[in-house]
């Protein structure tokens, strides 16, 4: 018996019913096919994992290492930002800003240990020690404001306290950009709905499924792209001043900054920027104007030259700005750019650091170059330390600091106490000199076709010079570098070398405990108990342990500091450790104290666990003489 379908009333669905419910299926069955995939795919861990944050250590978060694959499809190495960790749960007293940028934001070309960022979180560490500093830096390069724009609603959900921008100069070329290698369109919309797929794993497997028959089907002959990040990322490599593509990146930095405004606002998160700054006077524009009615940039920076020599001053300023704004090749951001920031600024109430007119008035004639600047627009490190300062100066003009109480310093002090607590080695700085010795070996500074074999490019005199070849040549990992630079000093028996090498590996791994056990470990093999004493004290507040209880215990023996050293070094035996060295040593701080009884105890359990150390069993004998027998 054929049965049939009927509604709640008992009747059949007719023709037209059945047709209605057709076009809905059509729309389901797609729909549903595409949420199993996405499902099976998530499951199936496949592709990149581009959330946003991700582990650290225990209790520790930090910037996905791999979230610049959300940007980048084409480079096989991407970037990533300085790996600033933070708590998962703020502290109470904790102070916690975020860092938008671009590759100046990041400290380029002293990454991750030479950015402003660094600077200012030493010196609130040094003018708030009872608060928990937490500066996270998360920029990177060959970004622009739509990186910033898509992380910052992350950003919100983990309470900063305040957000620092500096970024504009990549409005062009940047990932997204609208003259970039990366581009996705002119069209911020397009653009924004590129973003949100690529958060899914099915938009991937078919940009991957497009781009493995893109590359089969592209001829062997196809040239292919090489150098630095910087002459690979430039497409449209003529971008007249006013035309609109000119206009176009004004309109997405503006519109993706004013996005972020508004979210900031409505949480009531603080928000200033630093407005840019670029080496005006030492740095002639890249390419002029093909156009032969139009003035030409080269032309203009030379007409600046000679009023700069012929002193008038004022005069070779506006030229050279103008020089650089006449560049066609948009590496350096337009006078408008600025324009944009302060107007923004403005209207949303947020301070602006001037970093263009500190720049200058730092400057040899009041035109920034080569004196702060080591390319076209990163700063030195004195120039970082400036623009860390001028940030901590408008934090305390605008009163947003921590609440905690602050150490009473001069600026000079602040300076001072600053310049010696910063953690950057020799290494760090011959990296900064061989990055830009690469970058200006490359196009757009010298054509291709000029450029020098490396080995004339880069001189390797000693261990360190070798090292930080490997880095740059890509043959060794920055961590890995220093911790072998670091060797090397102590084979050297160099400790002053050798911890500050191992601080720079401290400062950009706080919550690697092991770095902190081993440099403490060899300064007092080398009898520096003070500088060991320093370390375990900061490794001891950020995760207690039998190792530096019972070290911290001992020094404090050392000098006579009896309370302190009965406390540490019975909080390493609760540890459960039944080391001889340490039970020893606390039957020593109890004898001191007259506490014979607990110090005879003590060195009991110290002869169980190593019958024969040293001076134990004399220890033991002056003991029983004091203890009442029973």
């Amino acid at each position: 018996m054929v049965r049939t379908v009927t509604d709640r009333s008992g009747t059949t669905p007719g023709p037209e019913a059945r047709s209605a419910l057709f076009p809905l299926i059509l729309i389901l069955v797609p729909v549903l096919f595409f949420v199993l995939l996405e499902f099976g795919l998530r499951l199936a861990n496949y592709g990149d994992n581009t959330e946003q944050w991700i582990e650290a250590a225990p209790g520790k978060r930090m910037l996905n290492t791999d979230i610049g694959r959300r940007y980048f499809r084409t480079i096989r190495i991407i970037p990533m930002s300085n790996q600033d960790v933070f708590d998962v749960q703020k502290k109470p007293n904790a102070f916690r800003v975020f860092v938008l940028g671009e590759s100046s934001g990041a400290g380029y070309p002293y990454a991750p240990i030479g950015s402003f960022s660094r600077w200012l979180r030493t010196s609130l560490g040094l003018l708030y020690p009872e608060c928990t500093i937490e500066i996270v830096n998360i920029s990177m390069t060959a970004v622009n404001s739509y990186t910033m724009r898509d992380l910052f609603p992350g950003i919100v959900e983990q309470q900063p306290d305040l957000v620092l921008i500096y970024a504009g100069h990549n409005e062009y070329y940047g990932a997204l950009g609208v003259g970039s290698a990366e581009s996705a369109g002119a069209n911020r919309f397009l653009v924004r709905t590129a973003l949100f797929l690529r958060r899914f794993k099915t938009y991937e497997l078919l940009q991957n499924a497009i781009g493995s028959a893109a590359k089969r089907l592209a001829s062997a002959s196809s040239p292919q792209k090489d150098g630095t990040l910087m002459s690979r990322m430039a497409e449209d490599q003529f971008i007249e001043l006013g035309s609109d593509t000119y206009r176009q990146g004004l309109l997405q930095f503006e519109e993706n900054m004013r996005d972020i405004l508004d979210i900031s606002k409505d949480h009531g998160i603080p928000v200033m920027f630093g407005n840019l700054v670029s080496n005006l006077k030492d740095q002639a524009p890249f390419i002029s104007s093909p156009q032969s009615l139009a003035l030409k940039a080269g032309t203009v920076f030379q007409t600046a030259r000679a009023s700069l020599r012929g002193g008038r001053l004022q005069e070779a300023d506006s030229l050279f700005r103008l020089a650089k704004d006449l560049d066609v090749l948009r590496f350096r951001a337009p006078e408008e750019m600025n324009s944009v920031i302060a107007r923004l600024a403005s209207a949303y109430s947020a301070p602006v650091v001037n970093f263009d007119s500190l720049f200058n008035a730092r400057s040899p004639d009041g035109i920034v170059g080569d004196n702060l600047m080591t390319d076209h627009l990163h700063p030195t490190l004195e120039g970082y330390r400036m623009m860390g300062a001028s940030f901590l100066k408008a934090m305390r003009t605008h009163r947003i600091v921590p609440r905690c109480p602050t150490r009473e310093l001069t600026d000079e002090e602040l300076d001072s106490l600053t310049a010696t607590a910063f953690a950057i080695s020799r290494l760090d700085t011959v990296l900064g000199l061989y990055r830009i010795a690469l970058l200006k070996n490359d196009w757009p500074y010298i054509q291709k076709k000029d450029r020098k074999p490396i080995d004339q490019v880069i001189t390797r005199n000693d261990f360190v010079e070798q090292a930080a070849y490997d880095v740059v040549m890509e043959n060794e990992a920055w961590e890995s570098a220093h911790r072998k630079v670091a060797g090397w000093h102590l084979l050297r028996h160099d400790y002053a070398s050798f911890q500050r090498q191992m601080e720079v590996l401290i400062s950009q791994f706080p919550v690697i405990v092991e770095y902190y056990d081993f440099t403490a470990n060899e300064l007092m093999k080398a009898e520096l108990f003070d500088k060991a004493f320093t370390l375990l004290s900061r490794r001891h507040r950020i995760q207690p342990s039998e190792f530096s209880a019972k070290w911290l215990g001992i020094i404090h023996l050392s000098r006579k500091q009896l309370p302190e050293a009965t406390a540490f070094l019975e909080e390493s035996i609760r540890y459960g450790t039944n080391d001889a060295q340490t039970l020893y040593n606390i039957a020593g701080a109890y004898s001191l104290r007259k506490e014979y009884a607990k110090a005879l105890a003590s060195v009991d359990r110290c002869l169980a666990a190593d019958p024969r150390f040293p001076k134990a069993s004399a220890l033991k004998l002056q003991l029983e003489r004091l203890v009442p027998q029973k």
